[in-house]
């Protein structure tokens, strides 16, 4: 593995791609916000909300049988119940990952760091409490036990809350106070959030390499422990240790004994491959897991399955032609399910798996051999797989495969892999698979949607992920055409506008055999972060980008909250970036050509940051001599500070902005 190892400072060139606020709107089912095809009526909210008629209807009521005959406290209620219509409300109701009954009201805890362009009545929380402590309600949506998480009702219809809380401190204690970042809050009014600031960026960040083999996916051990699996791209799958912090130490894992080698199934070319690998949630229990690949028909008699060019989708195969001499749909996208060796009692110690899939979980072929996605995630609070899939190549998605509701071409999607369908469910509904469709999924308010499509219109999603301090933000990097790259919030039933719109701006396809789909049409939700590959001076085709992860390690504080992505594939010392991964201690790693990184404390680099240890420490001046690059590679000794001063260095990391993001 690694000869000792080394340590790379990248100093870190942050592009405002957008001015950084401290949310993004977001509702509590996992939908962007929406403008209401009639107005409210009752909750004061315009523009996009979270509630449409039926639902302001339904708080109007749920208030009026209330009953509270005191004005101020009934003024106070009535924001509280409405605050369910903000588009701010998935971070209103939810605090570390718990889903509550009444939003977060701002207190003193917050005041001092308040982002809220007016700043908030900082002890709202305290007002709630002194204008309606001694005031009767019925059904009161404080009504919680002492112990409670700001939600859970007792049997009591006519209250007080003097009657349920010993304090004003006990009840601000549960209902006031920061959210996971301190910068949403509820005071009254309509979350607003100030807009015109700009973080300041760290000086640089600290990478260790723990590995010389390069991978195409991470995934963590659900057991909890220092393993992680490892994945390449010609279908093997590894278990590895991971060195503790610190160590020195490098990546425990045996080349020779893959934990599951697909290599005889899975195609292996440029854009081909085992694309994604995801674990059970209770694999430690069913030793279950997961592989996304891609298959050639004519080399494998498993590969065979209906192709994504049907007359379901106004789509003639015949028609297609060939793709690098390729038939159309002669490649396929598999999802399989195995298992591991071992006894019940033993799955999680298990280290080899067996070479049979266990089931089809998903084929569809492939209309030309592109823009496949491939990723595969399971959703942190639904348990449920989520799919993410590509447009299925050719220039401008010439079939508008993205934008068509039938094809599940340019979507992710969302299954449940627990439950098996009947029969005549995969005949009424047209699967693809051996799956069952969650029952929240958007078919079931849009039935002209195929039932496993969760958001539509990407190009080619490359690497997504859940914030693991806040799962509702699921953030996807999708690759673009010829202009724009694109970070995108994935929501439910949300539409990311290819091929209308390539990131912001309309795009106009060189053909369109397969139709078009007017502006007017449809709601583009539009990308939080980007860059235009002028930006990044790249001429060789690497503008695309790759998507990575929030950053909730402890190991750099300074960089905690960023977003982080890679404009490129390329850089110099690092080789190609492939992917990122994180752990289950939350530390980020790259995965390259050149190896496997993990970012780690920033002293180890000798530069600032005053948050590690409460110590700042000396960042190297400008005027400091470094040593090249290609000398401290080939430096025998451990623990060196490699300065990059390359510029395209300096540019790897283009989306790091805090995680508050605000959509535009």
């Amino acid at each position: 593995m690694v000869g000792g190892g080394f340590i790379i400072l990248l100093f870190v060139n942050l592009l405002q791609l957008l001015n950084p606020s401290f949310s993004h709107p977001l509702c509590t089912d996992s939908r962007a916000p929406y403008t209401p095809r009639t107005p409210l009526g009752f909750c004061p909210y315009n523009g996009t909300v979270c509630c449409n008629s039926a639902e302001d209807l339904g708080l109007q009521k749920q208030y009026e049988a209330m009953n509270i005959t005191d004005a101020g406290c009934a003024s106070l209620l009535k924001s509280i119940l409405c605050a369910k219509c903000d588009p701010f409300s998935a971070e209103l109701f939810t605090v570390k990952s718990v889903p509550r009954q009444v939003p977060l009201l701002c207190n003193s805890t917050i005041s001092a760091n308040s982002t809220q362009t007016n700043q908030p009545k900082s002890d709202f929380c305290v007002e709630v409490w002194d204008t309606c402590q001694n005031v009767s309600m019925m059904n009161s949506p404080f009504a919680a036990s002492l112990k409670g998480q700001g939600g859970t009702p007792v049997n009591s219809n006519v209250t007080r809350l003097t009657d349920l809380w010993q304090s004003k401190t006990d009840f601000c204690n549960v209902f006031g106070g920061p959210s996971v970042d301190g910068s949403v809050c509820f005071d009254g009014e309509p979350v607003t959030l100030n807009t015109t600031g700009t973080p300041s960026p760290p000086s640089g960040m600290c990478l260790e390499k723990i590995g010389n083999d390069s991978y195409l996916n991470l995934a963590p051990h659900p057991d909890g422990s220092g393993r992680a699996f490892f994945s390449n791209q010609a279908g093997q799958i590894w278990l590895a240790t991971i060195p503790k912090r610190g160590s020195g130490g490098t990546l425990e894992v045996d080349e020779s004994n893959p934990f599951l080698d697909l290599t005889d199934e899975v195609y292996f070319d440029t854009e081909f491959g085992m694309l994604g690998i995801a674990f059970h949630p209770n694999f430690p229990q069913n030793g279950r897991f997961f592989a996304s690949f891609n298959c050639d028909k004519t080399k494998w008699p498993g590969c065979s399955g209906r192709c994504s060019c049907n007359s379901d989708v106004n789509c003639d195969p015949s028609k297609l032609g060939t793709d690098n001499g390729a038939a159309p749909c002669q490649y396929q996208s598999i999802i399989s399910e195995f298992t591991v060796n071992g006894t019940a009692s033993k799955l999680s110690l298990a280290t080899s798996a067996q070479p049979s899939e266990v089931r089809r979980i998903f084929t569809m072929g492939l209309p030309f051999t592109a823009h496949h996605g491939g990723q595969i995630l399971f959703g942190p609070t639904d348990g449920y797989l989520y799919f993410m899939m590509g447009d299925g190549g050719g220039v401008g998605d010439p079939y508008n495969f993205a934008q068509n509701k039938k094809s599940l071409l340019g979507k992710i999607m969302r299954l449940d892999i627990d439950n098996f369908p009947t029969a005549a469910e995969v005949s009424q509904l047209g699967l693809w698979g051996n799956y069952s469709i969650p029952k929240d999924n958007p078919y079931s308010e849009d039935k002209e949607l195929q039932p496993e499509i969760w958001a539509i219109g990407l190009r080619n999603p490359w690497r997504c992920s859940f914030d693991s301090a806040r799962p509702s933000y699921f953030m996807c990097a999708d690759v673009g055409q010829d202009q724009y790259e694109e970070v995108d919030i994935i929501t439910k039933d949300g539409n990311y506008g290819w091929r209308v719109y390539e990131g912001p701006y309309l795009f106009t396809p060189p053909q369109t055999p397969g139709g078009n789909t007017s502006v007017n049409s449809i709601k583009p939700i539009f990308p939080v972060m980007g860059y235009n590959h002028s930006d990044v001076n790249k001429n060789d085709g690497s503008a695309s980008i790759t998507g990575g992860y929030f950053y909730r390690s402890t190991a750099d504080p300074c960089m905690y909250g960023r977003y982080f992505s890679v404009p490129g594939s390329s850089l110099p010392a690092l080789g190609y970036i492939f992917s990122f991964g994180e752990d289950n201690s939350k530390d980020i790693f790259l995965l390259a050509s050149s190896g496997v990184y993990r970012i780690v404390p920033p002293s180890r680099c000798n530069y600032a940051c005053s948050k590690e240890n409460g110590t700042a420490v000396v960042t190297p001046g400008p005027s400091a001599s470094h040593p090249s690059v290609a000398s401290l590679l080939m430096n025998p000794y451990t623990n060196l500070g490699l300065i990059a001063r390359d510029v395209s260095i300096a540019f790897v990391f283009l989306a790091m902005v805090y995680d508050k993001l605000v959509l535009y």
